[in-house]
């Protein structure tokens, strides 16, 4: 069990925590009343395409977001975040500086 994440499963969906099965139960409320729309879950980003070098093949690095959805026409990249690790906090600058648009961390 990873930072004491309880794996939950919501609508047949597994997630790895409470805290983001709690948040896609609201999402799905906020669409279904139109507050939000095009609710997408673990929306992949490429932050550094894959590469070779010296005939060494580098893998891509992605960054995977819990949630992505559209309010009031802006679109909205969610985290729902406890425990910060290193590797997050890398892919979310390499994202931001990217795509130009900031991780909302619930």
């Amino acid at each position: 069990m990873k930072y004491n994440n309880t794996k939950t499963i919501v609508d047949g969906i597994k997630f790895d925590s409470k805290r983001e099965a709690s948040r896609y139960s609201e999402l799905k409320l906020l669409e279904r009343a139109g507050e939000i729309t095009d609710l997408i879950l673990q929306p992949k980003f490429e932050l550094i395409p894959k590469y070779e070098i010296n005939g060494r093949k580098v893998r891509k690095i992605e960054y995977i977001a819990d949630f992505q959805y559209v309010e009031n026409g802006k679109t909205i990249i969610e985290d729902a975040k406890g425990f910060k690790t290193k590797e997050y906090l890398i892919k979310k600058k390499l994202f931001e500086f990217k795509y130009g648009i900031e991780i909302a961390e619930i």
